[in-house]
């Protein structure tokens, strides 16, 4: 199933669209005729954006899962049909280790545990509307991730908070190819993408151990803007699947890219779905009628 660009009228989900990237996206995609639902933590920021583009919000933190649960809850009743869900929300922190309420290492949490979670709480609905899943991912990925899968939440030496959030990057890209393999065959398709260095408050914690490059203000000219870097989003949101954008494949300036070599593990991928089907509290939510092992391709190369 293929979209033909600028298919007006899609109802699109974007999390962490309160600013940034998100909030860049939800006001070319509003332009274009889509209906946005906009998710964010901030109650101002959020808020905001829901007024200047007359579209619905909702309130969330991923560092809370039962904040999450409560989302997909919200989402699954209020909406009659989701047709693209934008994992965009997330974050760098640091420098040292820091645990959520729920047990779980931060940047595991907010940028790939949580994500999960949402995802797999409206996945029915997903499949019933034949829609596609969007992760925001980062180059990351590749300079700074390694999945360990006896240790996903950094708790074995020295703390690294780059490392951290590339391998949850890493984790997205993973999960994005896995959900391909999965559910493909059911009509569900999915993208992970790369939009770019980009000048925003993403990393503005406290300590942040990028923080000093991105907030940096001479850095911070020679940075991309939130629109330039939601151009691939807003691409992806509107053509996925199609042969131009690929199920299961991860995109960098709206074309096919290489992520680091764990992502195109496919025992990897299976096990860390697994395990985070446990870590997440899936396991008896899950709709695991949809599973297989079908012919749905895993190379990106779906059409």
């Amino acid at each position: 199933m293929s979209h033909d660009e600028h298919t007006p009228g899609k109802t699109i989900v974007i999390t962490g669209s309160s600013d940034g990237i998100g909030r860049a996206a939800a006001r070319d995609l509003a332009a274009r005729g889509h209906h946005v639902v906009i998710v964010g933590r901030s109650p101002e920021k959020t808020a905001a954006v829901a007024r200047e583009l007359d579209c619905p919000s909702y309130l969330t933190d991923f560092a809370r899962l039962d904040s999450v649960r409560e989302l997909a809850g919200r989402l699954g009743t209020d909406l009659p049909r989701i047709d693209v869900l934008v994992n965009n929300a997330g974050g760098v922190f640091g420098p040292g280790r820091d645990v959520t309420v729920d047990g779980h290492e931060k940047t595991f949490q907010v940028d790939y545990l949580a994500p999960f979670l949402l995802t797999g709480m409206l996945l029915d609905q997903l499949v019933a509307d034949r829609a596609t899943v969007i992760n925001t991912s980062s180059v990351a990925n590749r300079l700074f991730g390694h999945v360990d899968l006896d240790d996903l939440e950094s708790s074995r030496g020295p703390f690294d908070a780059r490392r951290a959030y590339g391998t949850a990057k890493l984790e997205q890209i993973l999960f994005t190819r896995e959900l391909h393999r999965r559910y493909r065959a059911h009509g569900l398709a999915s993208a992970a993408f790369h939009p770019g260095i980009i000048g925003s408050n993403f990393a503005s914690a406290p300590g942040s151990a990028l923080g000093r490059i991105y907030q940096n203000p001479l850095a911070k000219r020679l940075l991309g803007s939130p629109e330039s870097g939601a151009r691939t989003l807003v691409w992806l949101a509107e053509n996925c699947p199609s042969p131009a954008c690929p199920s299961g494949g991860y995109f960098a300036r709206r074309r096919t890219a290489r992520p680091a070599g764990q992502a195109l593990d496919a025992a990897m991928a299976r096990e860390l779905w697994e395990r985070s089907v446990r870590l997440s509290g899936l396991d008896h939510v899950l709709p695991k009628r949809h599973d297989t092992d079908a012919t749905a391709r895993t190379d990106g190369a779906d059409a």
